[in-house]
């Protein structure tokens, strides 16, 4: 509702306007892309959703709860790859999981659940090294979604993989978000991969 992003002056320079103030209503089981040229504003956007930044007007609201900090409801999943090089990739599935004390048996039966559905199974002992950039942004996917998030935020997340790949990874989460029912905010710049993968697009200037 009306978000707004203004970054101050550095050394006492103009301030930046990254968002000018911006309405969207999202309604559950949407799929929008947030479309838009690079420094327009859509990963600012995200990242107040998300409650990685603060906006500087307006405010937030999930399902009539105002966001102010990050939280298990929403998962993010960025276009670097930001797993936890210490952790294969079932540890990586299941750390939001290990943060809330889960009892392991349950953590081991929703990784699995994951693994499957994103197609990683026979990799769970495998670490990020050891993963094309592909198998990092499944489990990426993967360890968004085994927070059971009312909604999914990925910001370009396939932005540096090969046509190839980005393709079968776009498939692959429109398999994930008809199965599973979620809300998916996907913030692009590239248009061919916004309309292919929306319900409605946004674009922003």
């Amino acid at each position: 509702e009306g978000i707004g992003r203004t970054f101050p002056g550095v050394r006492g320079g103009a301030p930046t306007v990254a968002l000018q103030p911006t309405t969207l209503k999202v309604q559950d089981n949407d799929f929008i892309t947030i479309l838009g040229p690079s420094g327009c504003g859509k990963s600012t956007l995200l990242r107040i959703v998300a409650g990685l930044d603060t906006p500087t007007i307006g405010r937030v609201v999930l399902d009539g709860t105002p966001v102010a900090a990050p939280g298990a409801d929403r998962g993010m999943v960025f276009q670097s790859y930001t797993l936890f090089p210490w952790l294969n990739v079932r540890q990586n599935i299941c750390f939001g999981l290990r943060e809330r004390a889960m009892p392991q048996a349950k953590q081991d039966e929703i990784a699995a659940h994951y693994v499957d559905r994103v197609g990683l199974a026979g990799f769970e002992h495998h670490y990020p090294k050891m993963l094309s950039g592909g198998m990092q942004q499944r489990t990426a996917i993967a360890r968004a979604l085994a927070n059971d998030p009312k909604i999914l935020l990925l910001d370009e997340p396939f932005g540096a993989l090969d046509n190839q790949t980005r393709s079968l990874m776009q498939e692959l989460l429109l398999g994930i978000w008809e199965a599973e029912k979620k809300t998916v905010l996907f913030v692009t710049h590239d248009i061919e991969e916004a309309i292919f993968m929306a319900g409605r697009v946004v674009v922003m200037s």
